[in-house]
């Protein structure tokens, strides 16, 4: 039986009636169609045609009609998408399957499907030709385009059910709730270090190739990634854009500022299962765990002192150099080290916050209450290997011992004599001086 397809005037739709022709297909157009116009009935399947677009077969048409009504029957059963034609699903499930026979004659890079190699070869070309008409950034393709300008709107209409984040892109709400997931299924082959997105993986693998393309053309500093040497600059141009809205401290990047906002909110999520300790940022957790492990992974190369940290070793250095940067505006005296100008500021303040339980006795520093409250326990920790000696600190011990190896540096200016002790230098200069 010979194909009709019966015409409805009003919206142009066709019905299909009869059987498809096994004859070679010729070319279907409103002006070669017989057209009738009987009742449609509700077996009539309806083909939205536009009366003057022309079809080889009729397969062509009912594609065409598909992507018209925005019908997409064709589901992904791993994924859920779903596609308007079969051969879109096909080509979309070589992703699920890992096949990637496109590649990329540049840098070996494989794709599942054409159309991503040829958007992947424009980043070899440096060609962008959808630009930005708000900031003037420029994209290798329109897509990417799209996402950059639902930033400048402000919108995020993609929101996390389980805390509320907001996102521009569904892929990236898709990618946030791996989060809360825990699921990582992107694997360091070389460490084993797991990540929720593909694109964080490539980037950690940077870390173990020693590869960093982007370079300072100001200090010679070298990076990984590009998102680090921007904001490496931002150090340079003496630009601090991200401020606390409770204090207004600055800050050059936007994760340094995250890590400070949690001490005005008090959290300390990182505890260590040692000790108790708890610490804002993971880093520091990791830095104090150091200390359990007895690792002091960094040495000082003029004296051999070895330190669990390195700002700990460059602290150290200071005193080798010579540097003391933080003075008192008081008495003039310089520190090395801020924490100790502020311990040393608060002898001028008077303040002694510290006080012995035992006998009242009270002190500007915590360490030296600690110190003070070894003598009411009567802990001799510090033994001398030469007679047995024992004592409280180590700093007695030390001072103990130039006895044993004969040691006096501290020598008078006005009669030569030596000594092994300051406070045993400085009794016998009052003879010359003549105070009693």
């Amino acid at each position: 039986m010979e194909e009709q397809l019966s015409h409805c005037s009003e919206k142009h739709l066709f019905f299909i009636k009869g059987k498809r022709r096994k004859s070679k297909p010729k070319p279907l157009h409103t002006d070669d169609l017989k057209i009738t116009h009987p009742r449609p009935t509700s077996t009539d399947k309806p083909v939205v045609i536009p009366v003057e677009k022309t079809f080889t077969t009729m397969k062509q048409a009912r594609r065409h009609q598909r992507t018209d009504s925005g019908d997409r029957s064709f589901r992904c059963d791993r994924c859920g998408k779903s596609f308007t034609h079969n051969s879109s699903l096909k080509r979309h499930q070589l992703i699920h399957a890992e096949v990637k026979p496109f590649s990329c004659d540049r840098c070996g890079k494989s794709f599942s499907q054409h159309h991503s190699l040829k958007k992947h070869q424009l980043i070899h070309t440096g060609f962008k030709p959808f630009s930005c008409e708000q900031c003037g950034k420029s994209f290798t393709s329109k897509s990417n385009l799209k996402g950059h300008q639902v930033i400048h709107t402000g919108v995020k209409p993609f929101s996390c059910d389980q805390c509320g984040k907001s996102f521009t892109s569904k892929s990236n709400l898709t990618a946030h709730q791996l989060i809360h997931t825990g699921f990582k299924p992107f694997s360091c082959e070389q460490c084993g270090k797991a990540f929720t997105q593909d694109g964080s993986l490539k980037k950690h693998q940077l870390i173990h190739s020693g590869v960093k393309p982007f370079s300072c053309n100001q200090c010679g500093k070298a990076f990984t990634h590009k998102r680090n040497f921007k904001e490496h600059q931002f150090i340079h141009a003496g630009v601090k854009p991200f401020s606390c809205d409770q204090c207004g401290k600055s800050f050059t990047r936007k994760s340094h500022l995250k890590g400070h906002q949690l001490l005005h909110a008090g959290v300390k999520p990182f505890r260590c299962d040692q000790c108790g300790n708890c610490f804002t940022h993971k880093s520091h957790l990791k830095e104090h765990q150091l200390i359990h492990a007895g690792v002091k992974p960094f040495r000082c190369d003029q004296c051999g002192n070895c330190f669990t940290h390195k700002s700990h070793l460059k602290q150290h250095q200071l005193i080798h150099a010579g540097i003391k940067p933080f003075s008192c505006n008081q008495c003039g005296k310089a520190f090395n080290r801020n924490s100790h100008l502020k311990q040393h500021l608060l002898i001028h303040a008077g303040v002694k916050a510290f006080t012995c339980d035992q006998c009242g006795k009270s002190f500007t520093h915590r360490s030296h209450l600690k110190d003070h409250q070894l003598i009411h326990a009567g802990v001799k920790s510090f033994v001398c290997g030469q007679c047995g000696k024992s004592f409280t600190h180590i700093s007695n011990l030390r001072k103990h011992q130039l006895i044993h190896t004969g040691v006096k540096s501290f020598v008078c200016g006005q009669c030569g004599k030596s000594f092994t002790h300051i406070s045993n230098l400085r009794k016998h200069q009052l003879i010359h001086t003549g105070v009693k």
